[in-house]
């Protein structure tokens, strides 16, 4: 190899203009002379061919056009660690011993004032002060020489190495693992080779609590391949990674306590109960991944489960969730209090969308959060009191009863409902007068024009909203909590007329709907609280 290139180029990373590549092929390519380097782009449509040139296959590309080949003289091969830090931070001691040097003054051979010269020494302290560093998109290759980083900056907690050009875990954890009290690593975006076997991994970053290698290629077998080495891992980010299988983590990733799954593209959801069992995991992130189903087989109808013992913040949003048992499980969880849900076919099966937030909020008890939109106590009263109304015929067609010794309703009803009978406990099994003609849970189609207003409070600028007429008075109150970011405090409603003005009516009973009053179209909701 020539001086230019390095003697392990093969599978080194390289920037050419703004283009990420690979190298996988290091020689001659006839009739040409002169070295070429084979390169397989990060984006394929920088390539030309799959490796191949006039009948001869040099090396091989994931993709058709993901090939080319270019001179060295176009490769960037990146820079050691502490030269991205000292570029990026402008902390680079050698170009500014150089300007020193050429504004000194010189009488002889006797060098009288060098300037600026205690300026270096104060660069070099600053390098020991340096504790969150971030070096992305800095053409990242290797750490440099040996215990250099731990000597230079010696405070280091958090890095950021995202997008830079690592080929392999090795040269990840030749920078790593200089730096004593790591507590956070972002290796995001750098096609990353991984150990196949244990005994390729020397490192153990004690004190790592968060680390993100979305985009870096990882498999689930390398993540818990490479997990003994990160003992109080807390914060784990693997998103889009093409992750479609998983494993159970035995002795590893057991303090865990966030994990990132997103945009990986699941077999399905079974796959999940592989990962149900980690016992400090408080939030999972499954956005994206193509799940439509989950089940927690270990419990029946109203129980929980001790698969996910912590879990309360769980993300699904985007995905084919379809079926309102998926919803149905998730209460089955023992501590789920935030759920992000957005973006899948089931948000779209009522008419109105405040309509699923109601049946949502009504099938998970525990609930405080859905879709980043708190649930105040009065809204999850109004939502439980109409769940409970509106499926009393079918409650007691299945074999439901007011009469505790004739209640029996059939497992169809209660797996389709499965909090129904709580709810009957809660606040009383509904009687046959509520069930008159009750219609569906579907608000009616007849749209009210009302005009929101918040007298007390000036600085409120009114709002004009559609309501369904149908709508409860305890509805109204919980999506003004949402609409006008209320705290927690008791609504009270009362509205004007538009053919009475100055005429104020008070809308007490939370249970009875908008139409029950005849409001009309053009009047005035007024908030006080």
């Amino acid at each position: 190899m020539t001086s230019s290139v390095p003697s392990d180029v093969l599978g080194r990373r390289i920037l050419c203009d703004t283009e990420y590549a690979t190298v996988r092929y290091a020689g001659s390519v006839p009739p040409t002379t002169g070295l070429w380097l084979g390169v397989e782009w990060d984006n394929p449509q920088r390539g030309k061919h799959n490796g191949s040139h006039e009948g001869v296959q040099y090396f091989k590309c994931g993709h058709p056009t993901g090939g080319s080949f270019i001179r060295p003289n176009k490769a960037n091969f990146g820079v050691d660690f502490l030269t991205a830090v000292k570029n990026r931070y402008g902390l680079n001691v050698e170009q500014d011993v150089e300007c020193e040097k050429e504004n000194a003054l010189v009488f002889g051979k006797k060098t009288v004032e060098l300037v600026g010269f205690d300026s270096i020494i104060e660069q070099q302290s600053q390098l020991n002060k340096l504790v969150d560093i971030s070096v992305r998109e800095c053409a990242v290759s290797h750490a440099g020489q040996k215990e250099e980083i731990g000597r230079t900056c010696p405070n280091i907690r958090s890095i950021n190495l995202s997008k830079n050009l690592l080929p392999s875990w090795e040269k990840v954890t030749d920078i790593a693992c200089q730096v004593q009290n790591l507590e956070s690593l972002d290796l995001s975006e750098n096609k990353i080779k991984f150990p196949s076997d244990s005994a390729s991994i020397t490192c153990t970053l004690s004190k790592l609590r968060v680390l993100a290698l979305n985009r870096t290629g990882v498999t689930w077998a390398e993540v818990l391949l490479c997990a003994p080495g990160w003992p109080a891992l807390e914060e784990l980010y693997l998103a889009s990674n093409d992750i479609t299988v998983l494993e159970r983590p035995i002795n590893v990733l057991q303090p865990l306590k966030l994990l990132d799954l997103s945009n990986n593209q699941l077999i399905d959801g079974s796959q999940l109960q592989l990962i149900a069992y980690l016992p400090r995991l408080e939030q999972l992130i499954l956005s994206n991944t193509g799940i439509s189903s989950i089940h927690f087989p270990d419990v029946g109808f109203g129980c929980k489960t001790k698969m996910f013992p912590l879990l309360q913040r769980l993300a699904v949003d985007g995905n084919k969730i379809l079926q309102w048992s998926f919803i149905n499980e998730l209460d089955k969880l023992q501590c789920l209090q935030s759920l992000h849900c957005q973006n899948n076919p089931l948000m779209g099966t009522e008419k109105n969308p405040e309509t699923v937030r109601q049946l949502i909020i009504a099938k998970i008890g525990q609930l405080k959060f859905l879709n980043k939109s708190e649930i105040f106590p009065d809204e999850r009263k109004g939502a439980e009191l109409d769940y409970r109304k509106v499926f009393g015929n079918d409650w007691i067609m299945a074999g439901g009863n007011q009469n505790p010794d004739k209640n029996r309703p059939n497992e169809e009803f209660l797996a389709a409902h499965p909090r129904y009978q709580l709810l009957c406990l809660k606040y009383g099994a509904p009687e046959e007068g509520e069930l008159k003609g009750q219609q569906p849970f579907i608000l009616k189609n007849q749209l009210l024009t009302l005009t929101i207003k918040c007298p007390d409070k000036p600085d409120q600028k009114p709002i004009e909203k559609k309501l369904p007429d149908s709508m409860t008075i305890q509805k109204v109150k919980g999506l003004l909590y949402r609409l006008l970011k209320i705290p927690g405090s008791e609504l009270k409603l009362s509205y004007e007329s538009s053919k009475m003005e100055g005429k104020e009516i008070e809308l007490e009973n939370d249970l009875k709907p908008l139409q029950f009053y005849s409001i009309e179209n053009g009047d005035s909701v007024l908030v006080r609280w």
